[in-house]
């Protein structure tokens, strides 16, 4: 550990901000994952600013994590700082516009959307990310996509700059911003949304929700759809069509309920995550001529 990184770290966060060695199979939906050299965790933007700041003075990886829900770690951990965004995560709503922090989870921004009358974020109530990654990724579900309502997003650049964005600036696509094309951190978002029927709207959730318990394995340990949709076809039915429902290497497998979804299903290595999504690409692959790509990121070494 480096000593002046840590007392530096200390003039900036208070002590209980700081950890080292921290596992990381507690703050990923896999469930799997070894240990951060620092796991910090910053209760404000600026502190998000200093820390990284900090890293770059010494030259420290870092990595941000909100939710973790699209994540996996590998079984070494990480030779550097994870900083943990879920203590930033307020939620105002202003007339039709809902300001929300990055470590924000999307469940909760969509009940605060139902509980204001606001239509159209009934998407996101069962995506278990928060905005932060929403902003990565653009997430999306059920014909809904952060796009859509997206008005601006607040972001930190590499050089330390505080920056708003407008919707176009964000160069939201399938699974990209301009986030991840850039190294941005996303620190917040504004959504504007529609006024609608409060009934109306909490139907519509109760109905995206209910699917998910139906047709998704909830059950288990796992980062949602593992793959990116390849164009012209779901990969869920290219998975099952190559024979692969119930697949499994160690205790990672192939969701029987869904199989898009690998699931962690009794004490799986990231080793046995990560070689199972090979495996699945190869064989599709090979099968079909179509290449699944992963929509799960991995850090440390694999």
């Amino acid at each position: 550990m480096d000593q002046t990184f840590l007392s530096r770290l200390k003039e900036e966060l208070r002590e209980d901000q700081i950890r080292q060695r921290e596992p990381m199979k507690g703050y990923v939906t896999f469930r799997v994952g070894g240990e951060a050299d620092y796991f910090l965790l910053p209760e404000t933007e600026e502190e998000v600013g200093e820390i990284l700041s900090l890293c770059r003075e010494f030259e420290i990886p870092y990595y941000i994590v909100g939710n973790g829900s699209n994540l996996l770690v590998s079984d070494q951990g990480y030779r550097g700082a994870v900083v943990y965004l879920r203590k930033l995560q307020q939620i105002r709503v202003e007339g039709n516009r809902i300001h929300a922090q990055a470590g924000a989870l999307l469940s909760k921004v969509a009940v605060a959307a139902w509980e204001s009358s606001l239509a159209g974020f009934e998407f996101a109530e069962g995506i278990p990310g928060t905005i932060g990654g929403a902003c990565v990724m653009n997430a999306g579900a059920y014909g809904g996509e952060l796009k859509d309502v997206l008005e601006s997003a607040v972001v930190l650049t590499p050089e330390g700059e505080i920056r708003r964005l407008s919707r176009e600036e964000m160069e939201l696509g399938y699974r990209t911003s301009v986030v991840s094309k850039k190294g941005y951190v996303a620190l917040g978002v504004t959504l504007k949304l529609q006024e609608g029927n409060q009934e109306e709207i909490g139907e519509r959730m109760a109905d995206f929700k209910q699917r998910r318990v139906t047709k998704q394995p909830l059950e288990y340990p796992s980062a949602g759809s593992t793959f990116k949709r390849p164009e012209g076809y779901f990969a869920g039915k290219l998975i099952q069509d190559t024979g692969l429902r119930g697949f499994s290497c160690g205790g990672a497998q192939v969701s029987e309920k869904h199989c898009g979804f690998v699931i962690n299903r009794k004490d799986a290595t990231a080793a046995e995550v990560y070689s199972l999504i090979c495996q699945v690409s190869d064989r599709v692959y090979e099968k079909f001529g179509v290449r699944l790509e992963p929509e799960v990121k991995r850090l440390g070494e694999f």
